[in-house]
């Protein structure tokens, strides 16, 4: 998967004038005998402009989201961020989203996206019709509390003692089942 980038002054006029009319997440289709070769999707003038900005993150979904579930996300970052479906953004993205996915998956994007800071999502949001589900929602789901991902033992104390801590504080010292992330709640997990 490459990203190329072609002046409009190269397409027919046809073309580039319903390119000029895509709203934000549209796309036009291509297809030649029946079978699709191709996807063009719309960006507003802002969003390309502002990624040449350096303070613009650059967001890229590696998942499908619609182009509302997009803004959303966008509207809740803030005017820092700039989110962009996978397909139309530039290889220099920040960010990159991903579903759970196999090592060799994450280590394709790793060499597409060399600066990108990848990032594991897990994501249920009926409102916007989005279901990325995956290992860790379904543990916790099922009655474990926290899931911490350490890479040392030092590291694991630290984040075991955070994490009781703030289990106590949220259930004032009894036991109770966690979910990654309750409606309307800004807590992370770590």
């Amino acid at each position: 998967m490459s990203d190329q980038w072609v002046e409009a002054s190269q397409l027919p006029e046809e073309l580039v004038a319903l390119i000029d009319t895509l709203r934000p997440g549209e796309e036009v289709t291509i297809t030649r005998n029946g079978e699709t070769i191709g996807t063009i999707s719309g960006v507003s003038r802002q969003e390309t402009s502002s990624s040449a900005d350096e303070d613009i993150t650059v967001v890229a979904t590696a998942m499908k989201l619609s182009a509302s579930a997009r803004d959303a996300l966008s509207e809740r970052l803030g005017p820092g961020y700039l989110v962009l479906d996978l397909h139309s953004a530039p290889p220099t993205v920040d960010v990159l989203l991903v579903p759970p996915a196999s090592p060799q998956l994450i280590g394709n994007f790793r060499a597409l996206y060399p600066k990108a800071r990848i990032v594991i999502t897990e994501i249920e949001d009926a409102e916007l019709g989005v279901k990325y589900e995956g290992p860790v929602r379904r543990l916790l789901d099922a009655g474990a509390e926290a899931y911490l991902p350490s890479s040392t033992i030092p590291r694991l104390a630290e984040q075991l003692d955070r994490t009781m801590t703030r289990l106590n504080q949220l259930t004032d010292g009894t036991s109770a089942s966690l979910t990654i992330e309750a409606p309307r709640d800004d807590r992370v997990l770590e």
